[in-house]
């Protein structure tokens, strides 16, 4: 089973990065960054703010037990325990793939830090802007796809670090959501008091 995961995952990942030109790899270089992030997430806290005010705080609070459980759990815990070595660090692939500025990443890639946190932040963000926002899901899913997909086309993760990554990080969204619904119904009910 392991051994066909393994064969899917080779392919799917020389399929992806193998469809490489220059202008791509700018993009994906450039969607992989964490610091390319910042502005898409000040539009975000801008957002936050002007649509909720003052009742934003605990929204914008709340991503950082978001991103601290998403990273840590995924770098810190799972990477360690599973020690997946990378598709850069695949003997059998190395000098198959394209990397882009010689990237090839640390020596482990299950499961995808970009993808858990990405999704992550994806779900917890769609919960709670909804029904305000409804049209939230359709920002902030392809944005987490397209970082995902950066990431195969890198060669630094295979299709299933990003796949259980990425549900991963949506239920730890989901609970994070759920949280601050918690929290937040008990500031209001404090606040009427």
């Amino acid at each position: 089973m392991f051994d066909r995961i393994q064969a899917l995952d080779e392919q799917i990942i020389l399929a992806v990065n193998s469809h490489n030109t220059p202008m791509l790899d700018s993009i994906m270089w450039f969607a992989s960054q964490t610091g390319s992030w910042i502005p898409f997430y000040v539009l975000l806290t801008i957002l936050l703010v002007v649509v909720y005010k003052k009742d934003s705080l605990w929204k914008i609070l709340m991503t950082l037990p978001l991103v601290l459980a998403t990273d840590q759990l995924s770098s810190s815990i799972i990477r360690p325990l599973c020690m997946r070595p990378r598709p850069s660090h695949n003997p059998a692939l190395h000098s198959l793939l394209h990397y882009v500025n010689n990237y090839q990443g640390g020596d482990y890639g299950f499961i995808s830090s970009h993808a858990c946190n990405t999704f992550g932040l994806a779900t917890y963000i769609s919960i709670i802007t909804y029904p305000r926002l409804k049209w939230m899901p359709f920002v902030m899913y392809p944005w987490a796809m397209f970082v995902c997909y950066s990431r195969l086309y890198l060669g630094v993760h295979y299709f299933t670090d990003v796949l259980v990554a990425a549900i991963l990080g949506m239920l730890i969204g989901w609970g994070i959501a759920r949280l601050y619904f918690a929290v937040d119904k008990k500031i209001k009910l404090r606040a009427a008091l």
